[in-house]
């Protein structure tokens, strides 16, 4: 028995490094997809046209994770149990959290640096728990309360913090924060939705929906994909559309599957963590002191937003 037990400990352990080995992996995907982005944007690349084409490839990615989850057949993808009201709902997700958060994302790093871009994103677990509470009318725990405070401190350090001194402007920084609302109100309207759809089904067509809409916009404005990249330029646009894109999701998503929403999600702040740290080593950039102080602030809101609490508190 001593034996059982003493195995049993080990695969528990086991199991935790792997989860933990698996977020590292996904939060450090994630982290890269800012610097690789920054670096395309400055070799002249236009921001909408880029985020397009990189979920268009990402999107056809996704489709070797639904053939790993269920089968490429057509019930995966197009289940006959979805009605017209769901696919308007997957096509709402796919404008909102592809479309808008990303194309919103990109036009911001044109303007603002990338783990300040990064670290303004990933505010979005803060904004989805006050948005729960307006529209859900969920219930908002005092930890959870004093997270929102402790995080919205953070982001009114991070903005504007050292009067632009980091080559950050106050419009990037603004439609940066809009790029995590959106994704805060593409949460709601999953969470809401209930979609008979697998994960990655939803994935491939919320990527797709939002690609094929910034693509639209992209050539409608008048932006048109740069001649004279190099194949170091290509390899990096290859690396944000299928390891930090595609890779990143898929690890998230096992993630989620182990270790359930909650907590999962109070490691996401280790994605900006990791952007600045890519950000420091391979373009120079940094954030001010009080930057990383706002970070360290939403950090630590984000965690007690997540946190997992115990009935009755």
């Amino acid at each position: 028995m001593t034996t059982s037990a003493s195995r049993l400990g080990m695969g528990v352990r086991a199991g935790a490094v792997e989860y933990v080995a698996i977020l590292i992996g996904s939060t450090l995907l994630m982290g890269s997809s800012f610097v690789a982005g920054k670096i395309l944007l400055s070799a002249g690349v236009p921001a909408l046209l880029l985020v397009g084409f990189r979920f268009s490839v990402a999107a056809l990615g996704a489709l070797g994770f639904v053939a790993w989850e269920g089968g490429l057949a057509a019930r995966e993808l197009v289940p006959p149990a979805l009605s017209r009201g769901d696919w308007l709902k997957v096509a709402l997700i796919g404008l909102l959290q592809t479309g808008a958060v990303m194309g919103l994302l990109f036009i911001a790093m044109r303007e603002i640096p990338a783990p300040m871009a990064a670290l303004l994103l990933f505010t979005n677990p803060i904004w989805v728990a006050l948005l729960a509470r307006v529209f859900l009318h969920e219930a908002l725990p005092v930890l959870r309360a004093v997270g929102l405070v402790l995080g919205a401190a953070g982001v009114a350090l991070a903005l504007g913090a050292d009067g632009g001194a980091s080559g950050a402007s106050w419009r990037g920084q603004l439609i940066g924060l809009g790029s995590a609302f959106c994704w805060a109100a593409a949460t709601l309207v999953n969470k809401r939705a209930n979609l008979r759809l697998g994960v990655w089904a939803l994935s491939f067509w919320q990527m797709l929906v939002g690609a094929l809409a910034l693509l639209a916009v992209a050539y409608l404005g008048g932006e048109r994909w740069p001649s004279g990249l190099t194949a170091g330029h290509w390899g990096w646009f290859t690396w944000l559309a299928l390891p930090a894109s595609t890779g990143s999701f898929g690890l998230w998503f096992m993630a989620l599957r182990r270790g359930g929403a909650t907590r999962t999600s109070g490691y996401l702040f280790l994605a900006p963590l990791f952007a600045a740290l890519l950000s420091h080593w391979l373009l120079g950039s940094s954030l001010s002191p009080r930057q990383a102080l706002g970070g360290l602030a939403i950090g630590l809101g984000i965690w007690l937003v997540n946190r997992e609490l115990k009935a009755g508190r």
